[in-house]
């Protein structure tokens, strides 16, 4: 961190810009964490396909299945390979808000940019408005790092934009990744975004959410290192073009896309989202590796089907 905690804000709407990509975890054939191969993807990510920022130990990154020890060497490894290169962002969530704390400070003290937490799981609870705001107050009381919140079906609800905006008061809250419906995260921005910087993960609506939303920021997802190779980086040129205000230009590069997204889509098997990823990763030359359980790996016969429509979604290697 080089900013104060009263500067969180201000910060990520400096440094937050572009393309961030969440990361997924290579592990090796007997499931340890493949340390060499992360540092070569991150190295890659960055110096080939000019990946502004990473999000790191999320829930593509399999973070359920890892160790509190094994967490942390993610996060120190990508600060490492990240510093003054990139962005760095840590998921420090868990439902364990000492486990949430103690990741927070691990995050401070090795140099990370921020940290983002995922909406805790609320059990039996439906009035959920006080209980979120008093659990982000207490995050924001005891740590310095901007944070991001983070809401997803998967917690069994969606934080309201109404809700997020009061949150977004609190002094080191800085943006959220709000994957919901796009209604949704149109109001946050609306009442919320000259506070917080508000982003989703659907590639696909990032071109629109620049034109129509005033977005800055894509927090994250994998297409950015799935979609695109040294050779072939439509994402960033069409990002760029909407940047400068070329929104025709830009929506025929995004558009060119269009296969590519298609053969990722229709090979992903709907239980093996991660080993896909990870496979897809493979045929692009990166490290991916198995997964833990209780995710799937591909059948071969899933990997064949995915590798012919690798080969011809026409992406450039």
């Amino acid at each position: 961190m080089d900013y104060a905690k009263h500067e969180a804000k201000a910060h990520a709407r400096e440094t937050m810009r572009g393309i961030w990509a969440a990361a997924l975890t290579p592990f090796a054939p007997d499931l340890s964490i493949d340390d060499a191969g992360f540092r070569a993807n991150i190295r890659h990510w960055i110096r080939d396909l000019g990946i502004a920022g990473l999000f790191v130990a999320g829930k593509q990154g399999e973070f359920w299945a890892m160790s509190l020890d094994e967490r942390k060497r993610c996060m120190s490894i990508a600060v490492e390979e990240c510093a003054g290169r990139a962005g760095t962002i840590l998921s420090i969530s868990d439902q364990n808000v000492d486990t949430v704390l103690e990741l927070g400070r691990h995050a401070e003290a090795i140099g990370a940019d921020y940290v983002v937490v995922h909406a805790p799981m609320l059990s039996f609870c439906h009035d959920r408005d006080e209980v979120l705001y008093n659990y982000y107050r207490y995050l924001c009381d005891r740590l310095d790092i901007g944070i991001a919140m983070w809401s997803h079906p998967d917690a069994g609800y969606l934080m309201e934009p109404e809700t997020c905006a009061r949150i977004a008061d609190l002094p080191n809250i800085m943006a959220i990744k709000y994957s919901v419906p796009r209604e949704m995260y149109a109001r946050l921005t609306r009442l919320a975004g000259d506070r917080i910087l508000v982003s989703t993960s659907r590639e696909e609506d990032w071109l629109d959410n620049i034109e129509e939303l005033g977005w800055q920021l894509y927090l994250c997802s994998s297409p950015p290192y799935q979609l695109q190779t040294a050779n072939d980086q439509r994402m960033n040129e069409y990002t760029e073009l909407a940047f400068a205000g070329r929104f025709a230009e830009a929506r025929r590069v995004r558009d060119s896309l269009e296969p590519v997204r298609a053969a990722i889509r229709d090979t992903k098997p709907g239980g093996k989202p991660t080993a896909h990823g990870k496979y897809w990763q493979e045929l692009l030359g990166q490290v991916g590796g198995p997964v833990r359980h209780p995710m799937l790996n591909l059948t071969e016969a899933e990997k064949d089907a995915t590798r012919a429509a690798f080969e011809g979604c026409g992406l450039r290697l």
